[in-house]
């Protein structure tokens, strides 16, 4: 699998680079869904991280989030590429919600 350190992919301002993670292929109840019938996964794995923000004094604003971190994002953030046949979603720090622990 690719990663973000071979295809150096390097994220500007306070942007993020996230590999969405699998949603799941069942209910709870044990009925499988079909690929139509599944949500946009919200939940994905930090690759790379922007330098930060520029704030209005020119300092830059260190980021919350580090590579590695297991994120949820806002539904329909982002930006969707595709790079060697794997998906990668660029996004701002700002639409990630949360750092799953």
């Amino acid at each position: 699998m690719a990663t973000a350190t071979k295809l150096q992919i390097k994220p500007l301002a306070d942007r993020c680079v996230v590999r969405k993670l699998d949603s799941e292929e069942k209910t709870s109840g044990g009925i499988v869904l079909p690929d139509s019938a599944k949500e946009k996964p919200q939940q994905g794995e930090v690759l790379a991280v922007g330098p930060g923000k520029l704030d209005d004094k020119s300092a830059r604003q260190s980021m919350e989030v580090k590579v590695g971190d297991k994120v949820l994002f806002a539904k329909y953030s982002g930006t969707e590429v595709k790079i060697e046949g794997v998906e990668y979603l660029i996004l701002s720090e700002r639409d990630i919600l949360a750092i799953i622990g």
